[in-house]
């Protein structure tokens, strides 16, 4: 009862929670009887070939990099968490993001917000611009320059909200509503890692594809690499399931089972990733030491009200500068007594890095200096 009571008071002026999410997660494409032997437990089919009854005469398997009884679980799942029709499962975020721009042709446009993981800003820039997509930048919190950015030729949007590393915040409605009135077709993505199906659904504001690093939060254990895409549209679902098995970036029978696994906990997670990270907010916001704390939850950030429009609460992520130089941020992180510091983020245990001195992210400071 007094979880429940914190966790009403932490939530007080955010998007009211969304309903039955837990049992959601714990039931939604598990139902035992889908397995002869009954089990409560979705198991590991690690099969790779289905037998057919006759040629092309299956029982809704044939290859696993086609379709998994372990995968369809976790699909299930994660659909109804993200208020989706369907979703589909991939090797890793970037893997996700690579099936995606696999729906556009050379000389079609993508608009990027220009604070994303450096992992994105690097497949756009590094990849995707060479083999023909026209790759641009632009600040979507402020829906003229996202505006200003649009072209004949646009045909993805990408949005990160909050953004990695900088913690901004993008009105996804907003977004959405700007990109389909010059596009009906133009298709609108959000990069939901740092959210996770509990804290936001951005299928619900408007966008039309809701992806993930799995990896973070959605697993939540440091375990598992896995991206997610969950859409609503049959159109856009029919091509990514193709590129799915066309591509085939499709993650591990066994990863499946461990991010299933993982949802079981979401909602309890991120409750309490939302209650520590707003006190350690509040903690640093306090220190003599910090010049700048950047959480979406404390009323100091720029968008927190919009935040809490569009949010049901904050996920654990905490950007601060420490006052002094980059001598003085190296000798903070080689003395961390709790904290590890190590890339990634979402699991269990409490990690800390330096995005611009991190060899992944390397593209995130060449971005800046380009902005």
């Amino acid at each position: 009862m007094a979880s429940s009571h914190h966790q009403n008071d932490l939530s007080t002026g955010f998007h009211p929670q969304f309903k039955s999410f837990a049992t959601e997660a714990i039931h939604v494409g598990q139902e035992p009887e889908q397995w002869k032997s009954m089990a409560v437990v979705p198991p590991i089919s690690l099969s790779t070939t289905f037998k057919q009854y006759r040629p092309g005469d299956h029982a809704g398997f044939e290859y696993s990099r086609s379709g998994n009884p372990t995968r369809n679980c976790l699909e299930k799942a994660v659909a109804a968490l993200d208020g989706a029709k369907h979703c589909l499962a991939l090797a890793s975020g970037l893997a996700a993001t690579m099936t995606i721009s696999h729906m556009l042709k050379a000389g079609d446009g993508i608009v990027c917000m220009n604070d994303v993981y450096g992992g994105t800003n690097r497949y756009f820039r590094k990849i995707a611009s060479e083999v023909g997509l026209v790759v641009s930048f632009a600040d979507c919190t402020k829906i003229d320059l996202l505006q200003a950015a649009l072209k004949p030729n646009t045909k993805l949007v990408w949005i990160e909200t909050p953004t990695n590393p900088t913690m901004k915040v993008v009105d996804i409605q907003a977004c959405a509503d700007v990109v389909h009135q010059h596009n009906p077709n133009t298709v609108v993505v959000v990069d939901n890692t740092f959210m996770s199906a509990y804290f936001q659904r951005p299928l619900a504001l408007g966008a039309d594809i809701c992806m993930y690093s799995a990896t973070k939060y959605m697993n939540g254990h440091s375990d598992v690499v896995m991206g997610l895409v969950s859409v609503n549209r049959e159109d856009l679902y029919d091509r990514l399931r193709f590129l799915q098995n066309a591509l085939g970036a499709v993650p591990s029978p066994f990863d499946c089972y461990l991010c299933n696994r993982g949802l079981k906990t979401l909602h309890l997670r991120m409750r309490q990733h939302f209650k520590n990270a707003l006190a350690a907010a509040k903690f640093l916001e306090a220190d003599p030491r910090v010049d700048q704390v950047i959480f979406p939850g404390l009323p100091s950030h720029p968008q927190h009200e919009l935040m809490k429009k569009q949010c049901t609460g904050c996920p654990g992520m905490i950007t601060f500068y420490i006052k002094g130089k980059l001598e003085n941020a190296t000798m903070f992180l080689s003395n961390l007594k709790l904290f590890a510091l190590a890339e990634s983020l979402g699991g269990y245990e409490s990690l800390a890095e330096h995005p611009g001195r991190n060899g992944d992210l390397h593209t995130v400071k060449n971005k800046w200096i380009q902005n």
